[in-house]
């Protein structure tokens, strides 16, 4: 129910950024639908695996003894691929307010994609095993979760430190930067935790599968963040939302 509670709301988010970006880039545009489809699909993916486990193969244990159905591999890949899409954009980020920091920038694209790659390690080998074997996979795995929650926290902690220095000792502008480095902490905030709470179930608890419940969540919370971080942007720079304003543009 998590995961389609906040599909949910990102489709409400993915409306209010129509709605109050109208004249935006192209290349915003593109993204939110792009993160859009792909959560619509993730989505699918989730319901077929809910629907065969839980409807198809209710009482029937044996089920355990079989490879895992198609989709519940793939949207573990078409997450991780969300993921590394808004890690990417976060990225960007960084590297506008270091002013072309080639080090920061490319450490972060290069977790995000060693991220990805583990991740597709993970998706075409789990296909061979049986489901209650996914322990098998544990050092595998770990080393993807920990990418991500590494990733998390070193984006957040460049953001602050180039926002930081910034910093003109005027009130105003200080202030603005302060909203900055805010919005860049909380952004990454609660889907570091959450990559967390996948960590560690899956290392406590990999055979009864709670983690795969986390798991679900994970990519529409970063799908969300990147969508907050658009929509906000007015806010972040205290000014209105009518549509005749000319949006700013963090990248």
């Amino acid at each position: 129910m998590g995961n389609i509670v906040i599909f949910g709301m990102l489709c409400i988010q993915v409306w209010t950024y129509y709605q109050r970006y109208p004249n935006d880039s192209s290349t915003y545009k593109v993204l939110v639908v792009t993160l859009l489809t792909l959560e619509a699909l993730h989505q699918a993916f989730v319901g077929h695996v809910a629907w065969f486990y839980i409807v198809t193969n209710i009482g029937n244990p044996l089920v355990l003894l079989h490879p895992p159905v198609w989709t519940l591999s793939f949207q573990t890949l078409l997450g991780a691929f969300v993921g590394t899409l808004v890690k990417i954009c976060f990225g960007m980020r960084v590297w506008k307010f270091s002013k072309g920091n080639y080090f920061v920038t490319g450490f972060i694209m290069g977790m995000s994609l060693a991220q990805f790659g583990t991740a597709i390690v993970y998706t075409i080998r789990s296909l061979s095993l049986r489901l209650e074997q996914a322990y098998v996979l544990k050092p595998l795995g770990t080393v993807a979760l920990s990418l991500g929650v590494a990733t998390d926290v070193f984006t957040a902690a460049s953001l602050s430190y180039f926002l930081h220095k910034m910093r003109t000792g005027y009130k105003r502008s200080d202030t603005l930067i302060n909203r900055l480095i805010m919005y860049s902490v909380n952004t990454g905030l609660l889907t570091c935790v959450v990559s967390a709470a996948v960590l560690v179930s899956y290392n406590l608890m990999p055979s009864n599968l709670i983690f795969i419940g986390w798991y679900f969540c994970l990519s529409k919370l970063y799908a969300n963040s990147c969508l907050a971080t658009l929509n906000t942007r007015r806010f972040v720079h205290g000014r209105g939302t009518d549509h005749e304003e000319r949006p700013y543009r963090l990248s």
